[in-house]
């Protein structure tokens, strides 16, 4: 376009006529101004959004840190509060102060610090705001939730009533302290469960096995029963009197009633040791709350499987019922298999293996073992308790004797510790619970009806059951102890772990709390009445544990004269041994020397056909032993021989005849330190004969 065009087209053609990159020049100024600025603000942007994310990731960081922290200082406390106990105990036991045992120092510490940790404390956490989710019907173990394009996982921790979702605990101190419920029956009960059938005291365990089996099944069943039956109708009364603001079933009360039954008399049997108590009264106690917690864990197991047909699942069924019951024994068997099974395993290890030579080595493999058997029974749906409550007893029995010294001392003493510390720890747990715990239920009417219920549930366990005892026991359980093992039913870590492990719902919510109450009062007003009790009944102490009491001249009527009286008491005792004879019988011949380096060798016990298994399974050293290990129950039971008891230079002998005494032979040295019998020197020749000094069973 030449110059003179401009004039002749004018402006408006002019601009139409220019072609687009000319046109865009006026406009460069301001679009260059539009884009740095957008630029800039781009550029801004960026910069705060990197500033932001900087600021969250300082944030979360700090946060880790703090939360590091309070870790720390939470199993500090921990740590404290055992120290402290211990050092307590140590001057309790220096000033002979018996009206407070250790567990109940451990709980008054619990109570105090969690007194500081509840009221001492200020928050330092908060919640923003509670998210509703209407049209879901069930909660969700792990959410993700997407805030601003990110995702964060947030996991279950539990059901809050209405009524306290504005009193959910702001501390996270407090939330520190309180356990996951998994951690007490996954890492604080094995070693408690193990170290109880660990160090079973098997001679007076089985003299009275029979009475022991009776209140360990029976007392705990009925036990449980009548306590349900009675919890049930004080959850009646609350409905009645309108303190009952949720739902509570009968299944709920039989729940209770298993849990509650679990008896723990830690207390009185560590006073019953210091004072050397009667053995058979300690025996009866001790056997019984061992195996107690194994039955009381399996029938609240069984009662939580309790599943009716039809719409009401809290109905009796019958054939729910008795599914029920075959839930038990299926359970509890299934159980004892898989710890039996265990600790012959190990057995085997460590016979067939070298590992004495590395006694350290020894020692880690047979606490890996024993503490596999309570999680590899947990994951295969039966109950740890029971598989390590019997994987020790078959540890004890038989691995033990295959043990290097090193490592049988090692392994007593290392579960001995940790028996201690952590059932110090459970119970400091407890009294900081009461505090720091955010889902307690106290009703006063449930609580009172608790006590009264256990205490009539415990007297219709022990009484019945001994009455019926003594019509087939020789020596019969006097009144005296009857009214110790009522009074000793006390309540500990066993039921306050199967009562914190779900509190989810309203009534476990209710039992949480009073069974915490109960082991409370039962630990302190109850253990610290044990040596009075022990005096007021006139029970004998200073009587040495390991060792069998005097024998009278009752003892002696298997040997002398043959009139009926005699004739009966022959009857009795066989009658009575029958089952524990034919099982030493079985384990001394065959699995002593399979299992062990004692006994008598299998090409000796086993038939000629077998004779290649036999030298296969028998162990060397079983040939150069001369001294077989010492059986801890060969007392009850004599397999061979006929029986002469020395006294001095005469022997008397089961035809009544007597003769000077001759000096024993190797193998009858080895039978009397079996027996354990002091001056008394026992020989063997020819038949049998079944002479347990008592017969308790």
């Amino acid at each position: 376009m030449e110059p003179g065009d401009a004039a002749r087209l004018g402006p408006e053609r002019v601009v139409r006529a220019l072609p687009p990159r000319l046109l865009l020049l006026p406009l460069l100024p301001l679009l260059l101004g539009r884009g740095l600025r957008a630029a800039a603000s781009a550029s801004s942007s960026g910069a705060a959004a990197e500033d932001s994310s900087a600021m969250e990731e300082l944030a979360t960081e700090k946060e880790a840190e703090e939360s590091h922290r309070q870790d720390s200082v939470s199993l500090l406390t921990f740590i404290l509060l055992l120290t402290l106990t211990i050092l307590t105990i140590w001057l309790f036991k220096h000033r002979r102060v018996r009206f407070l045992h250790e567990t109940g120092l451990a709980m008054i510490y619990g109570l105090i610090v969690g007194v500081i940790l509840r009221y001492g404390t200020t928050a330092t956490s908060g919640h923003d705001k509670s998210l509703s989710c209407t049209q879901e019907d069930r909660a969700f173990s792990t959410l993700l939730v997407n805030v601003s394009g990110k995702f964060f996982e947030y996991t279950l921790k539990g059901e809050i009533s209405p009524g306290k979702v504005n009193s959910v605990e702001q501390n996270d101190m407090l939330r520190k302290v309180t356990f996951d419920p998994e951690v007490f029956f996954n890492i604080l009960l094995p070693p408690i469960i193990f170290h109880a059938g660990y160090s079973l005291k098997k001679r007076h365990f089985f003299r009275n096995l029979g009475s022991i089996l009776a209140y360990a099944f029976l007392g705990t069943a009925v036990s449980c029963f009548i306590i349900g039956n009675l919890m049930y109708g004080v959850v009646k009364l609350m409905k009645i009197v309108g303190q009952l603001s949720d739902k509570f079933y009968y299944t709920d009360c039989l729940f209770f009633g298993a849990v509650i039954s679990a008896t723990d008399p830690v207390t009185v049997l560590a006073i019953f040791n210091e004072l050397h108590a009667d053995v058979d009264l300690y025996a009866l106690l001790f056997g019984e709350s061992v195996l107690n917690d194994a039955v009381a864990i399996v029938l609240s197991s069984s009662i939580v499987a309790y599943q009716p047909a039809g719409l009401n699942t809290h109905a009796f069924d019958a054939a729910a019922f008795f599914k029920s019951v075959g839930i038990f024994l299926g359970i509890f068997s299934g159980s004892f298999t898989m710890g039996a099974v265990t600790g012959v395993v190990t057995a085997l290890i460590s016979k067939f293996t070298k590992l004495h030579c590395f006694p350290l080595l020894e020692t880690a493999l047979f606490f890996l073992m024993s503490w596999s058997t309570f999680l590899l029974a947990e994951a295969c749906g039966f109950t740890g308790v029971v598989a390590v409550l019997f994987c020790g007893i078959t540890q004890a029995h038989y691995t033990y004797n295959n043990l290097s010294v090193e490592s049988r001392s090692r392994t007593k003493q290392l579960f001995e510790v940790l028996h201690f510390l952590a059932e110090n720890f459970i119970f400091s747990y407890m009294g900081l619970a009461l505090f720091t715990f955010q889902k307690h239920v106290f009703s006063p009417v449930f609580i009172i009806g608790a006590f009264v219920a256990i205490f009539l549930g415990r007297a219709a366990h022990i009484y019945p059951l001994s009455f019926f005892l003594n019509l087939g026991r020789r020596h019969k359980i006097g009144w005296n102890f009857q009214h110790m093992m009522m009074f000793s039913g006390l309540r500990g870590a066993m039921a306050f772990a199967l009562a914190i492990r779900d509190t989810a719902s309203y009534a476990r919510q209710m039992m949480f709390t009073t069974t915490l109450l109960i082991v409370f009062f039962t630990v302190w007003i109850i253990g610290g009445g044990t040596t009075p009790m022990l005096s007021w009944l006139n029970i004998r102490v200073g009587v040495d544990p390991d060792q069998d009491p005097p024998p009278n001249n009752d003892s002696f009527q298997v040997l002398q004269g043959d009139g009926p009286d005699t004739a009966r008491g022959n009857r009795t005792k066989q009658e009575s041994a029958w089952l524990f004879r034919l099982w030493y019988g079985f384990d001394h011949n065959y699995l002593k020397p399979i299992l062990t380096h004692s006994g008598p060798p299998l090409t000796t016990t086993l038939p000629a056909w077998c004779g290649l298994l036999a030298r296969c399974l028998t162990s060397p050293q079983v040939y150069d032993n001369q001294e077989p290990l010492r059986e801890e129950d060969s007392d009850f039971i004599l397999t061979e021989g006929d029986l002469t008891l020395t006294y001095g230079d005469s022997t008397v002998t089961a035809n009544g005849s007597s003769s000077s005494h001759a000096a024993p032979t190797n193998a009858e040295e080895v039978l009397e330190r079996d027996l354990g019998m002091g001056e008394q020197k026992v020989s063997s020749r020819g038949t049998r004969l079944v002479f347990p000094l008592e017969d308790n069973a």
